[in-house]
This record gives C-alpha cells, sequence and structure tokens, in this order.
C-alpha cells in the first residue's frame, strides 16, 4: 500500500499544533487541516465516491485547497486540478475528459466568479454528480447557487477520523492536464509513487531542515507547486503561507511578516521581486531569512538571477521539468558548483539524454531534444494511448525541449523545440535572444516570437517592457540588436508592451504574442 496522503497524516501525528497553513490572520495546525480532510474523505464515502473514482477541484492558493486534495486521495479517488482561469467552456471539457463524479470548486470573487462558471460546466458534464462550493465566507450558512452544496454545511456530522484507502503506489493520484499548446489538453496520470518519490528527491536537493516557512504563491492548480512547494513542504513539517494569486507587493509583504525561508517561483515572478520598490528595511528582513531560492517552469533570464543575487542576497537554484515528470527531473544540486543559467543535472532514480528528430541519441554537446527516463515519468495520458505511444519510447519520455549539454553533465535549455524560429533556412532560438536584450539598460522584459514573412519564412519579432523612464525607440533596439547578433537572428520588429500575457503560472503566453 501507498497513498500519498501519508505527507498530510504523518506530520499531523508528529506536530499537530505546528502551523500547516496560514492565510492572512488564518493559522491552521496540521490536527485541523487533517481532520477537515478526514472529513472531506468521509463525505466522498457517503456519496458513494472512492477507489479510482475522479474528483475535480478548482480552487486559487486557500487553506481548502490542501483539505480537499488530501481528502480525496484518503478515500482513494483521484484529484483532478483545474486551472482557475479556465472558463466554463473549458472546464465542461476537463471535467467531461476526465469523467470526474465532483467538483469542488471555490466561490470566487466578483471578478472571477469562479463558482458560477463552475456550476455552469458542471450542469453540462454528464458524469458529474455533486458539485461542493467552496465559500469565500466560511461562515456562510447558505449557498449563493441553488443546487450547489456549501463545503462547511456538507461536511457537518461527517467523522473528522477516517482510515486510509488502501491504495498501490502505481494507482493514479492525480491528473493534471498539460496546458494545450497544441490541440486539446490532455491529461497527465501521476501516481502515488511518482509524487510521493519525486517530494522526497525533491527534498534532499533543496530543503535539508524541518520547520521552513514556506511562500506558496505557484499556484496549487499547477504541479510545480503541489510537488515541490505542498508536498514538500508537508513532508517536512513545514509552514505554508498562502498567497491566492502572486503580486510582488504582497508577496514582499509575507515574506517580511511571516519570515519565510523558501521561496519558489517562475522566472516572471523573480522579475516582479527585482522591480519591486522594496525599502532597506524589507531588503534587509528577506536577506536574514531567505535560505532557498528556486525557479522552474521556464528558462530565468541571467539578469534576473544577478538582480536578485544583487537585492536579496539568494543564489537561485534552477531545475527543470514537466507535468509529465512530476515534475522535477533534474536540479543544480547543492553538493556540486551551481551553474547558472543551467538546469542542473538528472536527480536520484532519473535517467536524461539528447536525442534527434529520428529518437536516436545525441552524443556529445548537441542541442538536441531532452528525453527523460526514470521514477517520475508519468503513466500515460488519461484516454489517450496513442498520444502516450507517442511521448513514451522503451521508458523515454520526450519532452520537446532543445538543450545543450556540458563536459560534466549539466544541461542547458536552448529552447522549446516548438518555439524555435526558422528565418530563411536557419535555426533561431528565442531564450538567446531574450538573454541578450534583457542586458540593456532600458529593456525590463523581453519576448522573441517568430512572425509570417513572406520570403524568409519566418521574421523575429520582439515583445518589450521598457525600465521606468526608458525612452529607447524601435529603431535604437533593431540597431543595437544588429550590433549584438548574427545578420539572420536580430529582432527586426520591435513592439512595446506595458505587460505581457501570462498563464496562471506566470508563463508568458508566446502564442498569444504569434
Amino acid at each position: 500500500m501507498l497513498n500519498l496522503s501519508v505527507l498530510l497524516e504523518d506530520a499531523a501525528r508528529e506536530t499537530p499544533d505546528r502551523d500547516a497553513v496560514v492565510f492572512g490572520d488564518i493559522r491552521l495546525p496540521y490536527s485541523f487541516v487533517d481532520a477537515v480532510a478526514n472529513q472531506v474523505a468521509n463525505l466522498l464515502r457517503s456519496r458513494g465516491i472512492g477507489q479510482g473514482d475522479k474528483v475535480a477541484l478548482s480552487c486559487p492558493n486557500l487553506p481548502y485547497f490542501p483539505m480537499v486534495y488530501f481528502g480525496v486521495l484518503k478515500a482513494g479517488a483521484v484529484v483532478v486540478p483545474l486551472n482557475v482561469l479556465l472558463k466554463p467552456r473549458e472546464i465542461a471539457y476537463h471535467l467531461t475528459d476526465s469523467g470526474a463524479r465532483a467538483l469542488f470548486c471555490f466561490e470566487g470573487t466578483p471578478e472571477l466568479p469562479l463558482g458560477a462558471m463552475g456550476y455552469a460546466a458542471f450542469e453540462q458534464a454528464e458524469a458529474c454528480e455533486h458539485f461542493v462550493l467552496l465559500p469565500a465566507n466560511p461562515a456562510a450558512t447558505e449557498s449563493p447557487i441553488e443546487g450547489a452544496d456549501l463545503f462547511w454545511t456538507a461536511l457537518a456530522g461527517q467523522p473528522d477520523t477516517f482510515e486510509t484507502a488502501r491504495t498501490e503506489p502505481n494507482d493514479t493520484a492525480v491528473i493534471i492536464y498539460t496546458s494545450g499548446t497544441t490541440g486539446q489538453p490532455k491529461g497527465a496520470e501521476l501516481t502515488h509513487h511518482n509524487l510521493l518519490l519525486n517530494a522526497m528527491v525533491d527534498d534532499t536537493l533543496f530543503y535539508r531542515t524541518l520547520h521552513d516557512t514556506l511562500l506558496v504563491t505557484l499556484p496549487l492548480f499547477h504541479i510545480f507547486g503541489q510537488t515541490c512547494v505542498m508536498n514538500v513542504g508537508l513532508f517536512r513539517r513545514g509552514t505554508l503561507v498562502m498567497q491566492a494569486r502572486f503580486d510582488a507587493e504582497q508577496a514582499v509583504a509575507l515574506m517580511v511578516k511571516e519570515k519565510v525561508n523558501i521561496f519558489a517561483g517562475v522566472p516572471t515572478m523573480y522579475w516582479g521581486l527585482l522591480t519591486h520598490d522594496t525599502s532597506d528595511e524589507d531588503v534587509a528582513t528577506i536577506r536574514e531569512n531567505l535560505r532557498v531560492a528556486v525557479s522552474g517552469g521556464s528558462a530565468l533570464p541571467m539578469e534576473v538571477l544577478k538582480g536578485i543575487r544583487q537585492k536579496f542576497g539568494a543564489d537561485i537554484l534552477e531545475g527543470y521539468g514537466l507535468s509529465e515528470t512530476s515534475p522535477v527531473a533534474s536540479f543544480n544540486r547543492p553538493d556540486r558548483p551551481t551553474k547558472p543559467g543551467s538546469i542542473g543535472l538528472p536527480v536520484w532514480g532519473v535517467e536524461m539524454k539528447l536525442i534527434d528528430e529520428e529518437g536516436k541519441a545525441v552524443e556529445g554537446e548537441g542541442p538536441g531534444e531532452i528525453a527523460i527516463r526514470g521514477h517520475n515519468i508519468m503513466k500515460g495520458y488519461h484516454g489517450r494511448p496513442d498520444a502516450t505511444a507517442d511521448a513514451i519510447t522503451d521508458g523515454w519520455f520526450r519532452t520537446g525541449d532543445v538543450a545543450r549539454r556540458d563536459e560534466e553533465g549539466y544541461y542547458f535549455i536552448v529552447d522549446r523545440a516548438k518555439d524555435m524560429i526558422i528565418r530563411g533556412g536557419f535555426n533561431v532560438y528565442p531564450r538567446e535572444l531574450e538573454e541578450i536584450l534583457m542586458t540593456h539598460p532600458d529593456v525590463s522584459l523581453a519576448a522573441v516570437v517568430g512572425v509570417a514573412h513572406p520570403s524568409h519564412g519566418e521574421e523575429i519579432k520582439a515583445y518589450v517592457i521598457r525600465t521606468p523612464g526608458a525612452t529607447v525607440t524601435e529603431d535604437d533596439l533593431v540597431a543595437w540588436g544588429r550590433e549584438q547578433f548574427a545578420s539572420y537572428k536580430y529582432p527586426r520588429i520591435v513592439e512595446f508592451r506595458d505587460e505581457l500575457p501570462m498563464t496562471a503560472t506566470g508563463k508568458i503566453l508566446k502564442r498569444e504574442l504569434r
């Protein structure tokens, strides 16, 4: 037997009175979070939901998330976390594709009426029988949505003890839907074994001490936030300080107030911290307490890494992974030299190699597409055997990411294979251009994409956010780029923006820019 809920249960047994979750003025000990998770499991069992059934969860970073997440696992069911920015049609697709029998959905706000959208989707999904509303006001006694169960009302009378269902290591624990950059999103089935071992491996890499305080600003519906923050944090009996959605000013305030030791984020979050006007006093407090900073999700620009190190005194350790790899596949280890700009070495129990378009191994430096094999590889795409067979060959998962490898085995991401620009027959990797563009004193953030061109096939375009007060023009940047890059790869087109479109996890949406 192996059930991922042991992360919460074991912590609750050993440190029942320690703060597990902090949200605003709310501080919840491990014993309380575990007890509510038990009530959720009992509720599901009372409604005939259990072993192998799918239960969807649509909730931002709030105390509800771990309560429901681990309650579903305790019942032997499968958690299907949903991106909170999905629209009703998209929610309905995920519910139908996963075969979810229940949906736990946060009420939301007037700006994001998540509950109303979730209920509209619930009514379209034939297999989904139960809708439980997570109220914005925990003291609410009536559901604002007719036909929806109110979370605390539904739990009333449910026992706060539960004998966890017997699940096997290879049973599916969580289905994570990929972003669907090509075609419809696919659900990656991650097992109890995948997720528990990945959390334990991550713990040995960058946590290493008990009772840390972690800022939970990565969305928990994303596997990066689930494994590298929530699951590892609970494994180490840490305190999870919840931030419903990343905001640099609020993040700084929470880091100061709660004396945060661990920060994990995507590059745009670090850019936000770097560009935020932080007082000297707050900087000093953060420098005193921040022990580990971890980056993943996409390539971290060198200028951001250097800036964070100078401002907060913290080195950002870069890692690499995907939803399909639970997620961590490689990392800059604390027992080996850290190489800025590198995604590090494969983690324990995981192999990586470079392959060509035909799937044959590429020797030496590369470049080539990263392929991964190990305990972290998903079981497969839910209900899609053909897509699974295309992605995994002889246990090797093809990532679609292009990398180089140095003589010591460290990997360096070049770009996403699909993001590569082909201009006049020459391959151009946007990340290289973005790194150099951000060394310009008037450039705060840059994203480079290919746009259609009648003779070259694709032309290179840069979207740029200027630093405050900068007056650099398009002609200025094009001329500067001509001096920095080979003639076939400097950006010929520059468009200035006040902001760039991003996913809920903070990745720049290049498909929208295209």
